[in-house]
């Protein structure tokens, strides 16, 4: 009873508001891996080190040490990659999928999942053009789609684009150090 008195306490504190989906997994990784015919989850389980590793990279570690990257293939030639990352904030999780083309870069970013309170803020973002602004960044680039936005979205879209940002700094950060992990 108190361990869901305090669930509740910190809920209520941090006003955290029901998650939403905005895109579902399935129509995401069809939209972002055009062309796949298939689609194959592979894990890559991180040691204690890789997770710490990637923790003080990105501030992030997947749950349970396990990241799964969603590899599409069409006549087996592989068409693409994509993770998918959740980034908390004081106002609820986010889950950004991001989608790699075979020569590694970012070939699109979706947004799959908000809370009620958020998702008109990211929606505002995403509007004025948020997830274009990450095409062709590569592993080792700093996503700075939030910044192109400051002048053309309000306070809380901006801040919410600032949360994609990380999310999409994750997942470079995930796939330029573990996607070649989780191919074999």
């Amino acid at each position: 009873m108190i361990g869901i008195l305090t669930g509740a306490a910190v809920s209520a504190a941090l006003h955290i508001t029901p998650t939403v989906v905005l895109v579902p997994r399935p129509e995401a990784m069809k939209t972002l891996l055009p062309g796949a015919d298939a689609f194959f989850a592979r894990e890559a389980h991180l040691s204690n080190g890789d997770a710490h590793r990637l923790h003080e990279a990105v501030d992030w570690s997947p749950e349970d040490g396990v990241l799964t990257f969603y590899i599409g293939k069409s006549g087996g030639q592989v068409t693409g990659a994509l993770v998918f990352v959740r980034v908390d904030t004081p106002h609820g999780p986010i889950e950004v999928a991001a989608a790699f083309t075979p020569a590694g870069n970012i070939g699109g970013v979706i947004v799959t999942k908000a809370t009620v309170e958020t998702k008109p803020w990211v929606l505002e973002a995403l509007r004025a053009g948020l997830t274009e602004r990450y095409r062709a960044l590569k592993p080792g680039d700093t996503p700075q789609g939030a910044t192109g936005l400051q002048d053309r979205v309000g306070s809380l879209a901006d801040y919410m684009a600032q949360q994609v940002d990380k999310g999409v700094a994750r997942a470079l950060a995930a796939y330029g150090t573990f996607y070649k992990t989780a191919r074999t």
